[in-house]
């Protein structure tokens, strides 16, 4: 379920971006690795639980520290194993390794709260 989610997710954000870039086609990209590397997400609904009764701006802050910590993580290990990582953000000014990208701390604390929505839906139509 979350690596469809993120997948689709990824389309419409790169889709959005080529836009904004003046691509009208909305051309958007994504790569295989990412369905489990998104899937991965199923991990953190033991962290949700555990904080599901702090502030937002906390729970947040969380989601963001880990998302942030997947995406070097995975993308430092595909890089390990195949040479090169699927994405990367060398050239843009706040970014780490290439890996990661600082500017990008805002979409992950977003996402991060969206994925408690889910998990929360998940839960309640008994899929989880």
């Amino acid at each position: 379920m979350y690596g469809a989610l993120g997948w689709c997710l990824e389309v419409l954000w790169t889709g959005l971006g080529s836009l904004l870039s003046g691509d009208v086609r909305l051309t958007a990209k994504t790569y295989l690795w990412m369905f489990p590397i998104y899937g991965l997400a199923v991990l953190f609904e033991p962290v949700h639980d555990r904080i599901r009764a702090w502030p937002i701006t906390l729970r947040g802050l969380v989601w963001m520290v880990l998302f942030f910590a997947v995406e070097y993580a995975s993308g430092w290990l595909l890089r390990f194993l195949t040479g090169v990582s699927p994405w990367d953000y060398s050239h843009a000014r706040w970014q780490i390794d290439g890996l990661i990208r600082l500017d990008y701390a805002p979409v992950w604390f977003g996402v991060g709260l969206l994925f408690e929505k889910v998990h929360d839906r998940l839960r309640r139509m008994k899929i989880l």
